[in-house]
């Protein structure tokens, strides 16, 4: 009997501790610049399905813009590109 408890103890530590290493995992990411590198060159707005704004702040330096495509990836594009500026004001202007 004593054994189950041990055992039921110990699974119960190993799923806590794995739990916390993915939050803290997902923290670091949080704490640094999502994008290493932009893309400049224009893509088309029926292409793009959400865009994300991202501040800059202690976690990165530059203003961050990263565009989901309708087919599911993310793209960082370059904050400074005027058609990027006007995605990103036509959104804040919702």
């Amino acid at each position: 009997m004593n054994g189950k408890l041990v055992a039921v103890l110990a699974l119960f530590l190993i799923s806590a501790a794995l739990s916390q290493g993915k939050t803290l995992a997902r923290m670091g990411t949080e704490l640094r610049c999502q994008c290493v590198a932009t893309h400049s060159r224009f893509i088309p707005p029926k292409s793009i399905q959400d865009v994300k704004l991202t501040q800059s702040g202690p976690h990165c330096k530059n203003v961050e813009v990263i565009a989901t495509l309708k087919d599911g990836r993310e793209v960082c594009l370059e904050p400074t590109a005027p058609w990027v500026q006007l995605i990103v004001k036509a959104i804040l202007a919702k």
